[in-house]
């Protein structure tokens, strides 16, 4: 955003410029006090408006580099991606930019030298009102700053873009049948069968796969492929990446399309991976739990977004591990399922509540809200696991007579509507 503002204010200034050149508004004339200062008074109007300007984004620059500092140290370094991909802070730079560039294109065609004065009146008076919506940008990007590195902003924000994600991955509702099973004659089948594997030849996280390209190439060779690794893990150059049955043949073309359908990167990616935004939460309420920071209502927080993202994920149907076509057996993938979501969500955090009765009643509240949105029993009596945890967890570490009287209750009540 900020280069394509630049380059839209160079636009603008060499498109006012031509209009100066060849209209003859006499602006000068018709308002004296603001065009009447000549050349040197218009020159010296553009160096201070670039000048400023110019400065103006240093400053925001080190203001934003001091808010990632701050946000990575107080809560985790992987929502920093957040403020990098924030279009407020980028229309704030490129605004500022954008203007010093302005002026300097519009400075250089300033001249009085022989008789030949030339002054862009009318691109001057651009520069002028730039200035104006400059001032207008940094206060707003004091507000904007001031309200971001806000944590509940900041885990709203993380939430908001995990939601997008599970939207996009697992946008059907889920019926009362639930996953559905392979069977377990072709489960038992699948474990005689000799599996040839292909290794990855980079190291890093799965950002994407390319499923249809997968199932083309276990149509072309008539074979069943096994993904080894799913999006969001972590492989190394040499490690299994896919096994397919029965392939003694293989060469470096099969090996070499069969990595073409995988996308490795230095780090994982919210665009394909749920996961990885409630890890983001996950991070944020583990560190607001530890001894050092000590703020329950931050990881509070955390737990009443992330019942709102597993509330989602508990009505959608994720997608089977085995992908059949025409009751043939192609792929088996590897990707979440709701157990392993859940788990990700709530396990650590529960380990680190051990007698914050304010984090277990909440994660039991957490609970039953999920449990309230799906119509899966596999998945309630996942969900009812989990609460039993809880019940066993407070038993040991909640002191206090009347906490833990307290917790029972609530308890009781969660328990009756599971």
């Amino acid at each position: 955003m900020p280069v394509a503002i630049v380059l839209a204010a160079v636009a603008l200034a060499t498109v006012l410029i031509a209009i100066d050149a060849r209209v003859e508004l006499k602006l000068v004339g018709k308002w004296h006090l603001v065009f009447g200062s000549g050349a040197s008074g218009a020159r010296d109007l553009l160096t201070i408006v670039a000048g400023s300007m110019i400065t103006v984004a240093g400053v925001v620059f080190s203001v934003t580099l001091v808010a990632l500092s701050l946000t990575s140290s107080q809560y985790t370094p992987r929502v920093i991606r957040n403020f990098m991909h924030d279009r407020g802070t980028q229309a704030v730079l490129g605004i500022f930019v954008g203007v010093f560039a302005y002026c300097l294109v519009v400075l250089r065609t300033i001249s009085d030298v022989d008789e030949e004065t030339f002054i862009p009146e009318l691109a001057v008076l651009g520069g002028l009102i730039l200035a104006f919506v400059g001032i207008a940008f940094l206060i707003y990007f004091i507000h904007h700053i001031s309200t971001s590195i806000q944590a509940s902003n900041i885990i709203a924000a993380a939430a908001r873009e995990t939601i997008m994600t599970v939207n996009r991955l697992f946008p059907e509702e889920q019926d009362e049948g639930g996953e559905k099973d392979m069977g377990d004659n072709l489960r038992m089948s699948l474990v005689d069968q000799n599996w040839s594997v292909v290794t990855v030849r980079k190291t890093g996280y799965i950002a994407n796969i390319d499923i249809d390209q997968l199932l083309d190439l276990a149509r072309k060779h008539e074979t069943v492929l096994r993904m080894e690794r799913g999006i969001g893990e972590f492989v190394v150059e040499g490690t299994p990446l896919v096994s397919l049955i029965d392939q003694y043949d293989l060469n470096d073309k099969i090996r070499a399309e069969l990595n073409a359908a995988y996308v490795i990167g230095r780090e994982r990616m919210m665009e394909n991976d749920a996961g990885f935004g409630i890890r983001q939460l996950v991070d944020i309420a583990m560190k607001a739990l530890s001894s050092g920071i000590n703020d329950t209502s931050t990881a509070v927080i955390c737990v009443d977004y992330l019942s709102e993202i597993l509330g989602r994920l508990a009505s959608r149907r994720i997608m089977s591990s085995h992908i059949m076509d025409q009751g043939k057996l192609l792929m088996i993938t590897k990707g979440p399922t709701f157990e392993s979501l859940l788990n990700e969500a709530f396990e650590q955090i529960r380990q680190n509540a051990a007698g914050n009765v304010a984090m277990m009643l909440r994660l039991l509240g957490a609970y039953q809200t999920i449990a309230s949105l799906t119509v899966s029993q596999s998945r309630k009596r996942m969900v009812y696991a989990k609460v039993e945890l809880i019940a066993d967890l407070a038993e040991r570490t909640i002191k206090s007579p009347y906490d833990l009287e307290r917790f029972k209750s609530r308890l009781a009540r969660v328990r009756k509507a599971l």
